[in-house]
């Protein structure tokens, strides 16, 4: 059975490859520009890393761009990689990447890796389990964390090992709800945020948790995170749209059969106008620049909201 991760991307390119070809091209043209020498590719100041490079190979792939030199070099580049200490978002980058290139490119990043790899990682992810049930972000870290115990799950997914104690899991992620009904990052918090509400959705899903009244609740939490601009914002302390923020919105109200009750048309204008003309996304009205990241988020928003860009920018 395909991963989660491996699943969304699936799901994200039936709806990308629907839009315009001049479209696709554009956004193409733009990520295979920003791959650095090296096969990485990096954010907008510094060296290639393994979180962006993850972002644009996930964007390459859902434009049926992850074939030949570009997926080759990139290769090279998590090779490059994958000794050293790395945290936990990283991992999850390089394997991912990985996976991406084996079935876009028939690139088998791990061929001379140990045979007990595996088993080694899924180890190494147990030192960052806590007494509440979730992971936390660094092994010195006292409590779990909404979104980097999602980033474990889906690790262990990528290398076909399954969480040790699911309850345990599903009882942490409902512990992060609140009255508002979304999700919270960490214990202490009190008012929910779009995103950790997303990975909570995400982990309920992949654990068969959800319920009719969770499953409301997280749909009026994020119907109300929509903004005038069109999009979502990350929490209701912050007055502007994100196009992250939008596309996790997306996502999980797609999963959870609400998508229809947003303003769609809104919605549509807002990833639109989020585009560059050279390719490439912004992250909102206030970002002045575009980058691998934000790219992938609005190549995805536009996948869920099965429209089509304007032909011509």
């Amino acid at each position: 059975m395909p991963s989660y991760l491996e699943n969304l991307t699936l799901r994200l390119a039936v709806g990308v490859s629907q839009l315009p070809e001049e479209f696709r091209a554009r956004h193409t043209a733009y990520l295979l520009a920003a791959q650095r020498d090296d096969g990485g590719f990096a954010g907008r100041e510094g060296a290639s890393d393994l979180y962006y490079t993850s972002f644009a190979l996930r964007s390459l792939a859902l434009l049926g761009a992850l074939d030949g030199e570009p997926a080759a070099r990139a290769a090279n580049y998590l090779k490059s990689r994958m000794a050293g200490q790395t945290p936990i978002i990283d991992f999850v980058s390089l394997l991912y990447g990985a996976a991406l290139l084996e079935s876009a490119a028939g690139i088998d990043v791990f061929r001379e890796a140990p045979a007990a790899w595996r088993d080694n990682l899924a180890a190494l992810f147990e030192q960052f389990r806590r007494a509440d049930g979730g992971y936390a972000k660094t092994e010195e870290g006292q409590s779990s964390s909404t979104y980097h115990t999602f980033l474990i799950v889906l690790a262990l997914q990528l290398i076909d090992r399954a969480p040790p104690e699911p309850e345990r899991l599903v009882a942490f992620v409902r512990s992060r709800q609140r009255e508002d009904g979304g999700f919270v990052e960490i214990g202490p918090m009190r008012k929910s945020g779009t995103n950790p509400t997303a990975a909570a959705a995400g982990l309920l899903t992949i654990f068969g948790a959800f319920d009719d009244v969770t499953r409301q609740r997280v749909c009026s939490f994020l119907l109300d995170m929509q903004n005038d601009e069109g999009g979502f914002t990350a929490n209701t302390r912050i007055p502007l749209a994100d196009v992250l923020s939008t596309f996790t919105a997306l996502l999980t109200l797609t999963d959870l059969g609400a998508l229809d009750e947003i303003d769609l048309p809104a919605a549509i204008n807002y990833v639109r106008s989020m585009e560059q003309p050279g390719g490439g996304f912004r992250g909102g009205a206030w970002d002045e620049g575009v980058d691998v990241e934000y790219t992938f988020y609005g190549l995805g928003s536009l996948a869920l909201l099965a429209t089509r860009p304007p032909d011509d920018r």
